[in-house]
């Protein structure tokens, strides 16, 4: 507190018919700011005296304090040639010179057909994937086989036409199985997924798709994989708007030309959900062929268990007792028990101070804590075994879900 102002009020406290001293003290509590105990004070004064003046210019002041000055309207200028040099040997030149050394101009807007797609060579074969022994054997008949067998192929009249369809529940390999299917052939691979094709402007989507085609036909032989088919291509009954039926359209006539036109282009599709794809791309010549790709067995439990562990710091791990843990278990559930496994230890790493290796039970205790996330379209997909399946499309999946008790 100051020690003058309080001093004043003691003053003022001992003498409160002083007009004088109180006015003095309204003062310069207005001068510190304190603008509700002035008025109080000058209002005492006012009571006593209505018209005296000094009160009256106090109590003006008081109630109508003067604005904060402004603060500059025009800002200093900006010293551009401190802060070139300043960041000179961070940031290049704005300009760079004209004449030799010129780069080649750029295209504005995205490359169109062959150089928009991401085509690659895998170095993967089925003999890769651990396991899965009646995919595989599936695989063969429906696709391998009669590519390999050219001969075989003439003398029993198999035409290289139409498509094939890998299904089954999410995480379980079907993107893997396509991959390996190109390296078998040694052919090119180009993954399509749904945000590759589809786009909010009138004529794009269909635009993309053509490209799509475009892109491996110029990389022929090549194997042209759609990635969830059933979200590019659902049921045009289901559709509301107008794209996606125009995106199938277009899809349709691309197809219709495998014979000719898609000469060396292989056309493969995924799908969790093949029964909301539109039944026109299931007709012969299209995606006629299906394989039901399904959770990896024992043996296949082990590869993927193997690979995942390979590079982390693990220690008297037993696959076999693991893989007989994790029955009903996808790929991706697989990987993701790994990681868990890896987190307890690297937890209790931390905790103790003392770095450890990932151990069996650290495996066992996430298996134990985990469960299989295909649980939910299994529920999905015993539905269509039971009453969608008149025209034996889905054979196979009922026969699967009988042997394992899912029907």
């Amino acid at each position: 507190m100051d020690p003058l102002l309080a001093s004043l009020r003691a003053a003022v406290a001992a003498a409160p018919e002083d007009s004088t001293l109180r006015l003095h003290l309204a003062g310069l509590l207005l001068d510190a700011g304190e603008h509700t105990e002035a008025v109080g004070h000058v209002a005492a004064v006012l009571g006593r005296e209505p018209g005296h003046a000094e009160a009256g210019a106090l109590m003006a002041r008081a109630l109508n304090p003067a604005p904060p000055p402004e603060a500059p309207t025009t800002p200093p200028a900006f010293d551009w040639a401190a802060a070139e040099a300043e960041v000179g040997d961070v940031v290049g030149p704005r300009f760079a010179p004209e004449g030799e050394g010129d780069a080649e101009p750029i295209a504005v807007g995205p490359p169109r057909g062959g150089g928009r797609f991401a085509v690659e060579r895998p170095d993967l074969r089925l003999a890769d994937v651990g396991g899965m022994d009646a995919v595989k054997k599936r695989l063969e008949a429906a696709f391998l086989a009669p590519l390999r067998n050219e001969k075989l192929r003439a003398l029993y009249g198999k035409s290289l036409r139409g498509g094939l369809l890998l299904y089954g529940p999410p995480g379980c390999g079907k993107t893997f199985f396509a991959r390996a299917l190109a390296g078998e052939l040694g052919a090119s691979f180009l993954a399509v997924g749904i945000h590759d094709v589809l786009e909010m402007w009138a004529g794009n989507s269909e635009r993309n798709m053509h490209d799509v085609f475009l892109a491996a036909r110029a990389a022929a032989p090549c194997i042209l994989f759609f990635d969830e088919l059933d979200g590019i291509a659902q049921k045009r009954s289901a559709v509301t708007g107008g794209v996606l039926r125009q995106v199938i359209t277009q899809m349709l006539s691309e197809l219709d030309g495998v014979s000719a036109g898609n000469e060396g282009v292989f056309v493969l599709a995924a799908s969790n959900m093949p029964w909301d794809v539109d039944p026109a791309l299931r007709r012969p010549g299209r995606f006629d062929r299906t394989v039901l790709v399904v959770p990896p067995d024992d043996e296949a439990r082990r590869a993927i268990l193997d690979l995942h562990l390979r590079e982390r710091p693990v220690e008297n791990v037993k696959l076999r007792t693991l893989a007989a843990r994790t029955e009903g278990f996808s790929g991706a559930d697989l990987a993701h028990l790994c990681e868990v496994a890896t987190e307890r230890a690297l937890l209790d790493s931390v905790s103790t101070g003392t770095a450890r290796m990932i151990t069996q039970d650290d495996l066992l205790a996430a298996a134990a804590e985990l469960r299989p996330s295909i649980g939910p379209w299994f529920t999905t997909a015993r539905q269509v075994a039971l009453y969608a399946n008149t025209d034996g499309t889905y054979d196979e999946l009922a026969t699967y879900m009988k042997k394992h008790k899912l029907l």
